[in-house]
């Protein structure tokens, strides 16, 4: 299996919403994000990239979306 790309919070972010993912509320540093009845959260600390399993996460959630 290929590496995942290390990526930011906003990158992230991105791709979400670009794949129809909603935001629906923040709580503290962590952003919910809502698509049918996928639900997905993201840690968002200024400079930091996410760990992998929240890359794979990402990925995971718009694939099974299409």
């Amino acid at each position: 299996m290929p590496k995942l790309p290390r990526s930011t919070a906003d990158e992230a972010e991105k791709m979400l919403l670009k794949s129809g993912f909603e935001k629906i509320r923040t709580k503290g540093s962590h952003r919910i994000y809502l698509k049918s009845n996928r639900r997905i959260v993201i840690p968002f600390h200024k400079g930091k990239l996410l760990h992998p399993k929240i890359i794979k996460q990402v990925f995971k959630s718009i694939e099974n979306e299409k």
